[in-house]
């Protein structure tokens, strides 16, 4: 219902690497339908219908994870809309950073059911934490803790672009935190997949 506050939104998540489509018109975005969408992010007060009923009209078709943002405060909203399918719900006012860690998440706990339900997932890669190894193609590879850092989170991201930043703040091992260490750990990455 606030389309300065959407593209303030839409901006910071950008940096992530996180498209957004915003529609202000809810009945515009139930015609154009959800797939290919990793998360909807959904207000209560809307132009026309209210956010409740559009969750339990997207919820009747589609398991896509539902995050309700809204300034109603009112407890029933939050009961009602978790009861209807919703996944998660932040008040507002918050944080942008609140709502990617939400974003992200959410779309791991999907990933993880969904990679679980799929027995027909067939990857290259076999990834043993507990020795600290990873395998492609039935050969285990020679990875420093930082490749094996690296690596490993991108095969858990798999589908889904990964930024830089992503990347650093997600590996302890990489010494330096700059951008050419980076280039030079997935350059051997490169090398050692073939």
């Amino acid at each position: 219902d606030d389309p300065d506050f959407a593209q303030l939104l839409s901006e910071y998540l950008a940096q992530f690497n996180i498209k957004i489509t915003n529609f202000e018109n809810p009945k515009s975005a139930l015609n154009v339908g959800i797939q290919g969408y990793d998360c909807l992010i959904l207000d209560l007060t809307l132009p026309g219908i209210d956010g409740l009923e559009v969750c339990r009209e997207i919820r009747q078709k589609s398991n896509i994870p539902i995050i309700i943002s809204s300034a109603r405060g009112d407890l029933s909203d939050k009961v009602v809309g978790l009861q209807i399918g919703a996944d998660d719900y932040l008040p507002k006012p918050y944080d942008p950073k609140e709502m990617y860690a939400r974003i992200m998440s959410l779309i791991r706990r999907t990933k993880r059911v969904e990679h679980t339900n799929n027995e027909n997932i067939n990857s290259a890669f076999k990834i043993d934490e507990r020795r600290h190894e990873i395998t492609y193609e039935d050969k285990v590879l020679t990875l420093t803790p930082a490749e094996f850092e690296i690596l490993e989170y991108l095969i858990q991201q798999h589908g889904y672009s990964v930024s830089r930043e992503q990347l650093v703040s997600r590996c302890k091992n990489l010494k330096d935190k700059d951008s050419k260490s980076l280039d030079v750990i997935i350059g051997r990455l490169r090398v050692k997949i073939g």
